[in-house]
This record gives structure tokens, sequence and C-alpha cells, in this order.
């Protein structure tokens, strides 16, 4: 058994209260906690130890970075093939009817917005969604669906 040597020390009440709460959510003793602190504030390693785990978080975010840069890439390709597509397939509208297809294209647009805005507060998000759908394809698997979502 160790034995252990009393000391009086003062803390600021509001560190006292962090010592507290967490002696309680790791239910030890605060006696534990502080022994803890001072050890780690007097042991060599903690350069190296807080060094480790900010490598460790710089991984993670490298990670994370490289998905947003893949992404991107997709959304961009995604965006330049329609683009594309949209530009050679739709013909030029004569000037009689610019005006009635400005109307329609103002509806579609606040169409357009309206479902965007419902998918983003759903969640719902395209490239989510574009993994689900290709995996199938990936895997060789036919699906029941047509391209624009109806069944067969």
């Amino acid at each position: 058994m160790t034995t252990r040597t009393r000391m009086n020390v003062y803390f600021d009440p509001a560190l006292l209260k962090q010592v507290e709460a967490l002696a309680l959510r790791r239910n030890v003793s605060k006696s534990a906690i502080v022994e803890a602190a001072v050890a780690s504030f007097l042991s060599g390693d903690t350069t190296e130890r807080l060094e480790a785990a900010m490598s460790r978080r710089l991984d993670t975010f490298g990670r994370q970075i490289d998905g947003l840069d893949e992404d991107l890439a997709v959304l961009g390709e995604a965006i330049s093939l329609f683009v594309h597509f949209w530009l050679t397939t739709t013909p030029p509208v004569p000037e009689s009817g610019k005006a009635a297809a400005r109307a329609m294209g103002n509806e579609r647009y606040k169409g357009y917005m309206q479902t965007l805005g419902r998918r983003l507060a759903a969640g719902d998000r395209f490239l989510r969604e574009l993994s689900r759908d290709v995996r199938p394809l990936e895997a060789g698997f036919e699906t029941d669906e047509e391209p624009n979502g109806d069944p067969g």
C-alpha cells in the first residue's frame, strides 16, 4: 500500500468546480484528478503526447479534406456534363417566344429552389444518392428503376 502525504493547496473556485465535475464524471476522487494533472505537468513527455494528438487530428483533417476534394471533383464533372448536354441539345428560342420562355424559366427556377431547400432541410445529398445508385451498377446488378427514378 502506498503512503500518501497530505498537502493543502488553494484553487480558483471555477477551477475547483471543474475538478469536482471531472471527478464525478470519471467516478474518481478529486485527489486522483489533481495528482494525475500534476504528474502530467511534471512529466517530460507531455510535449510528445500533445504532438502525437495533434498529428492524429491533422491526419483526420487531411482525410476529410481528401474526401471533400473528391466530392468537389464529382460535382464539377456532373455540372460540366449537364451544361455540355444542355448546350448541345437545347435549340435557341426564337425572338417571338423569348418572353414566354423567360416566364416559364422563372417558374421552373422557383420550383428548383423550393426543391433544393426541401432536400437540404431533409439532409438529402446528391453525392450520397449518387453513391447509392452507382454501387449496384458497379457490382454488376441491374436495378428495377428507370434512370428518372420510376419503376420499370
